[in-house]
């Protein structure tokens, strides 16, 4: 078992001094890190039931890709944003949502639904699919602009989950490996489809060139409204879980505006500053990825592997 900082229960303080500090560095640095995505919704085991392998299996590409932590910071800090400019999906988060008083409990909950759905055994990957359904279905309201919108819309669900899976991907490719096969690119997103579809998705976009398309037929839709401002204004000034991330949290907020497709810096007024933006936050980035890696000794990810390479306890006889 491990808690969720990725820490073994049982594991065993090294000897030494060097490798002392190291150990401590490594666990406080991981309970930091984890202390971001955890705390809200339902608490997942992701090592149990030995042999089973969640909705899509170790092989899959959405395995590979939401496995790195600042990536992913990244990416859902761009989601975020993108989904922000659209005035309906807006209205129900600003209506029905507590953003603006709890934003990293917004955020870890985003991050406990992708983390399960993509890591976790197939029940509980179902139930948090089952979950946001029915959280859903309270979500209704009229917008600003007189329309009527519900959560629960297959169009606004299609929008929600390209924002966030296009930013995910954008993520991996700058910051873990830009050298993904093509293949594989249009295979993440025919896998992450099927989530938006259980969701009640319809017309999800399943690959690079059906996504590119969708992003363009919605920009006469997208709106930077002041509540649009309001929720950047939010986010940019979200308070670190620890005074020690403070950095880290600045560099990972103006990394997901870098990844905002431009279209979308231009209207939210991040694109005056965008070239000083890339030369800080990139090669900023590339140098703390690492040190998460190296922190996060027992992912989730890693967890979901050693469970579905474990072999099921044999059945028991039926009486």
């Amino acid at each position: 078992m491990s808690d969720h900082a990725g820490r073994p229960h049982n594991a065993a303080e090294p000897t030494g001094f060097a490798a002392q500090f190291a150990w401590r560095l490594r666990m406080t640095l991981a309970e930091s890190v984890t202390h971001l995505t955890t705390g809200s919704g339902p608490r997942l085991d992701y090592s149990h039931p030995p042999g089973d392998p969640g909705l899509f299996g170790p092989d899959a590409v959405c395995w590979t890709v939401h496995a790195d932590f600042a990536a992913m910071m990244a990416g859902g800090v761009s989601a975020l944003l993108l989904q922000a400019l659209h005035p309906l999906a807006l209205a129900g988060v600003w209506d029905h949502s507590t953003f603006r008083s709890d934003i990293l409990g917004r955020l870890r909950r985003t991050a406990t639904f992708i983390s399960g759905t993509t890591y976790g055994s197939r029940d509980d990957a179902l139930a948090l699919i089952e979950r946001v359904k029915h959280i859903h279905l309270a979500v209704t309201g009229i917008a600003p602009d007189g329309r009527p919108y519900r959560a629960s819309d297959p169009a606004l669900l299609t929008w929600v989950h390209v924002a966030e899976v296009s930013s995910f991907l954008g993520a991996y490719l700058r910051y873990v490996n830009p050298a993904l096969a093509a293949g594989a690119q249009d295979q993440y997103y025919a896998e992450v489809a099927r989530i938006a579809e259980l969701l009640g998705a319809t017309n999800v976009p399943r690959s690079r060139a059906e996504i590119a398309a969708y992003l363009r037929s919605m920009e006469p839709e997208l709106v930077a409204s002041e509540r649009t401002a309001e929720v950047v204004r939010v986010l940019m000034e979200a308070p670190a879980p620890r005074p020690g991330m403070r950095p880290a949290g600045a560099l990972i907020r103006n990394a997901g505006i870098d990844l905002l497709p431009p279209f979308a810096q231009r209207m939210l007024g991040f694109d005056t500053f965008a070239l000083a933006r890339r030369a800080v936050v990139r090669p900023g980035m590339r140098a703390i990825a690492p040190v998460l890696r190296w922190a996060l000794v027992n992912g989730v990810s890693k967890r979901a592997r050693r469970r579905a390479a474990a072999k099921p306890p044999p059945a028991t006889p039926s009486q």
